[in-house]
Formats: structure tokens, sequence, C-alpha cells
């Protein structure tokens, strides 16, 4: 290991343990990723326009929770089309379902990417609803030293734990552990105990369709990500949400090898990506996900 990046590791995590004391993970609520999620992401256009209808639609599909990305680093927009992201809010609750915020920063610009989280967490429909909780997708390399892009990664997740306060549950999104050990230039040493000492569940990008094929394989792998988790957090029980897909190049078998391993692992929930691309048959495989 390099010493710029030992380095860059220990100001990682000692900033993120600077925080100030946190509520325990026990002691928050966990809701917002039980269960079966769906996932909508800026270019979803149909599902912006509709917001009613996309709600109504996931909700008799047993969705959960609606995760509803609020903007990334390379969108204009301080927030991205606020008036129908209000109507998502609305809508969600109104169906009894959460509603969790996420953000793709790719940390070239940290003071666009804070402002934008900050943004996602404080916003308030005009009846004062405001989202349920609020995850960080951390997936970008665009920052190429990776000393450099842990130290910022760790200043956003200060930014956000301090906007959040010490109540809210925090997820990370993160890249799919076992694809991190299959490409390990991608983010070596990644710190995963650092996230865990801030964030309350992590969501790995599964993602089983870039890898394998075929139900026993989809199980397998989705059970080596969570494992990993688990192993490198040095937490065995450690709060999951496995996010499966992509769904548009999954089949169901898939989908079902990734239900099985979600519901035999006992993580939190699960979801594919995205709500757009799945297709019927993928949400009957889904079904005992749902709380």
């Amino acid at each position: 290991m390099r010493l710029t990046t030992v380095i860059g590791l220990a100001v990682a995590l000692c900033a993120l343990l600077a925080l100030p004391a946190p509520a325990s993970a026990a002691s928050r609520d966990l809701t917002s990723y039980r269960g079966l999620g769906a996932w909508i992401d800026v270019w979803d256009a149909y599902q912006w326009d509709h917001p009613g209808k996309t709600v109504d639609a996931l909700h008799a599909q047993g969705v959960d929770t609606l995760y509803l990305e609020t903007g990334n680093s390379g969108q204009r927009s301080y927030l991205f089309r606020p008036l129908q992201m209000a109507a998502f809010v609305r809508a969600a609750h109104f169906r009894h379902m959460k509603i969790v915020a996420w953000y793709l920063p790719t940390l070239t610009d940290l003071q666009k990417d804070r402002s934008r989280s900050v943004g996602a967490i404080r916003f308030r429909t005009d009846d004062g609803q405001r989202f349920d909780s609020f995850a960080l997708d951390i997936e970008s390399s665009d920052v190429k030293l990776i000393s450099t892009r842990n130290e910022r990664l760790a200043t956003l997740t200060h930014t956000v734990r301090l906007a959040a306060g010490q109540s809210m549950a925090l997820g990370a999104i993160i890249p799919s552990p076992r694809g991190m050990q299959l490409s390990p230039s991608y983010w070596p040493h990644f710190p995963y105990q650092a996230l865990a000492a801030v964030y309350d569940v992590m969501l790995p990008m599964d993602y089983y369709t870039n890898r394998v094929s075929g139900e026993a394989a989809a199980q397998a792998y989705t059970e080596q990500n969570a494992q990993i988790v688990w192993a490198e957090t040095g937490d065995p029980a450690f709060p999951i949400h496995m996010i499966g897909g992509g769904a548009a190049a999954s089949t169901r078998y898939e989908v079902r090898g990734f239900a099985t391993a979600v519901s035999g692992l006992g993580l939190l929930g699960g979801s594919l990506y995205d709500a757009a691309t799945t297709r019927p048959g993928e949400w009957e495989e889904l079904q005992p996900l749902s709380r």
C-alpha cells in the first residue's frame, strides 16, 4: 500500500470519527430501508412526469420504499425538478410508503456536492413534508488519487451527518464489494469501516448481471456481496439493503435467486435497479421481500 493512500485513509477515518457522539444505529429508525424498494433516477422521464401514477403503480407491486434521485454533480440545477419531487414525497406518504432521497457526487467539486446533498436533506414540500432518509451514492472514480477521494468522501459524509442530525438514519450506496475485489484498481482499500462508523445502512450495488448469469449464480453473487460487507466492517450484523439488477438485463429466475439470497440472509430489504425497467415477472419474484 502506498504511503499517500495510508495517510489518506487515516485522515478519512479520523474525520469521520471526529463527529459529535452519534446515536447508536440501533436507536435510529431503519424502516426506510426495510422491505421492497424501487429506484427512480433523473433519466426516468415518464416517472418524473407522472409522480402520482408512478407511486400508485409501485404501491400496487408491494413497494415499501421509493428511492428518488434528487440530483448529481452533472446536473445544472441545485435540485432536480423540485415541484415533481414534492409530488413524489406527498404521494409516497399518502400511500404510507417511505421515500429516500439519493444523490450522486463525483467529489471533483466538493462545495457543489455538499450543497446539493444538504439541499436534499433539508427539502420540504409546501405542507412541510420531507424525505424519510438520505442515501449517498458512493461510486464515482472521477477523483483518481485514492487518498484524495477518501478525504473528500469523509468531508462530504461529515457534512451529510451534520445536516441530517443524529436522529435520521443514513444510507451508504456502495459499489459491489465482490466487483471491487474482481477489479481491484477501481477503489483499492475501500473505507468500509469508516463509512460504517457514520452510515446506518449499506446498500451494495449488487448488479449481478454485470458478472454472472443464472439463478444459482445470482444468488451466490448476492450472498458474497453481503458477506464481504460484514467481513470488511467487522460487524456480522451490519444492516444491508441489497440493490440487484440491472433489471433490464436480468431474467426472472436471476431475480428469484437474488430475492432468495436477500431473504435467506435476513437482510433489511432488497430492490432492483431500476423501477422503470423492472418487468412484471420480476416484480412477481420480488414479492417475498415486501414488508
